[in-house]
């Protein structure tokens, strides 16, 4: 068995004992509501919300939103469909099925948790002060997604890697001044 086996072995394994707990009523609900959480078109709302009602930085912080996901939504897509790694299945060795339909069938990496970690850094930079509860929130949009079947626990850490790194570059290179 090689490396790559092993690990899809291990995520496999891993996302079957994660998503058990997932199956719980409670954890589904949860799960379904931080899911929804990182819905693309909340961002969107909550960006122009911070434009209109914060009068300091509010412009510059939904001016940087616009560029971040201008450049994580293609990278994104161009990943998740060179790579084509299939979403979770085995409802009839397992026991299980999906709690959501996903827009796609490829998994690798989560767009969901991408686009949240990509959000909570850009909140912190600008709005420091809760930047674990952003964080927070960002991991728990991840999580939520293996809750509800869609995605392995790799995948999140990659959409989790992706956001990050696209939000700390582009803090980091000067086209954003805070």
């Amino acid at each position: 068995m090689n490396t790559r086996q092993k690990l899809s072995l291990l995520d496999n394994q891993l996302f079957f004992r994660v998503n058990l707990v997932g199956q719980m009523p409670s954890i589904k609900k949860l799960s379904l509501a931080l899911s929804r959480c990182g819905d693309g078109p909340l961002y969107l709302l909550c960006a122009l919300l911070i434009w209109q009602f914060e009068q300091h930085q509010g412009q510059l912080f939904f001016q940087s939103c616009l560029l971040a996901f201008a450049i994580e939504l293609p990278l994104y897509l161009l990943l998740k469909n060179v790579i084509q790694r299939e979403r979770p299945r085995g409802a009839a060795q397992h026991g299980w099925t999906p709690a959501i339909r996903p827009s796609d069938r490829f998994s690798f990496p989560s767009g969901h948790t991408a686009a949240a970690f990509l959000f909570a850094w850009l909140l912190a930079a600008f709005y420091p002060a809760f930047t674990p509860y952003y964080l927070l929130l960002a991991s728990g949009i991840g999580l939520s997604r293996v809750l509800l079947g869609v995605h392995y626990l790799t995948d999140i850490l990659a959409g989790a890697t992706l956001g990050s790194a696209i939000a700390l570059l582009l803090l980091g290179s000067q086209l954003v001044v805070i």
